[in-house]
């Protein structure tokens, strides 16, 4: 069995198994699918699902998993019109 990519067996430690995130990630994108969102709200919901997902799935204590959350966030909430 050839030896697996230091990069994946790197971002397993703080991510997760990807399997794991994946399912958890597209269950939460699954609840976005009838909403009705512009295209910027929909990218950040879908990535700030992402994180989440690699939160449950790996270390909930790796800074830049709450840090990416907030930047997505941050742009949903620039492209809001008031």
């Amino acid at each position: 069995m050839k030896p697996r990519d230091p990069l994946l067996r790197e971002r397993q430690q703080t991510h997760g198994d990807f399997g794991v995130t994946a399912g958890i990630s597209q269950a939460l994108k699954r609840e976005l699918a009838g909403a009705e969102l512009s295209d910027v709200h929909r990218e950040c919901l879908e990535m700030i699902a992402v994180k989440i997902a690699r939160i449950l799935a790996g270390h909930a204590k790796h800074r830049d998993h709450w840090d990416d959350i907030a930047g997505y966030a941050k742009l949903g909430s620039e492209a809001c019109s008031d």
